[in-house]
């Protein structure tokens, strides 16, 4: 592992988490209806569970969480970004999916790319970008 410039050795973003009210509810929206594949489901700690999942080959997972203890609890803008090599197609079969998702796709114009959001099974809401 190479030092940054600030002593540091942090080399990239691996995951994310989305905080979530039922992790096998949302297993199954992430896997079964987004398509991702599940990374890890392993139990720790009293009861607790560590669910990872992704689109398949992406360097960047999805951690699915319960709510700490005075945290933020689901349903919100999660900040979380996914590219879609046809935006189109996949708000359709998102829509198909039953996944709550913004009406149509936007398109602002270049330089912005067209960009839809949808929400999942909790109200947390991720953003699908054109690639390209």
């Amino acid at each position: 592992m190479t030092e940054t410039a600030q002593g540091t050795r942090l080399a990239e973003v691996g995951r994310v988490a989305v905080t979530v009210a039922d992790q096998d509810r949302a297993l199954e929206f992430y896997v079964g209806t987004l398509g991702f594949e599940k990374r890890a489901d392993i139990p720790f700690g009293d009861g607790h569970r560590w669910i990872e999942v992704g689109p398949a080959g992406a360097p960047t997972g999805i951690a699915l969480v319960l709510p700490r203890e005075g945290g933020q609890g689901p349903g919100y803008d999660t900040g979380i970004i996914l590219t879609s090599e046809d935006i189109d197609a996949d708000h359709a079969t998102l829509r198909s999916r039953g996944v709550d998702t913004d009406p149509e796709v936007q398109r602002w114009g270049a330089p912005v790319p067209p960009m839809f959001s949808f929400r999942d099974g909790d109200g947390n809401a991720l953003m699908v970008v054109e690639n390209g």
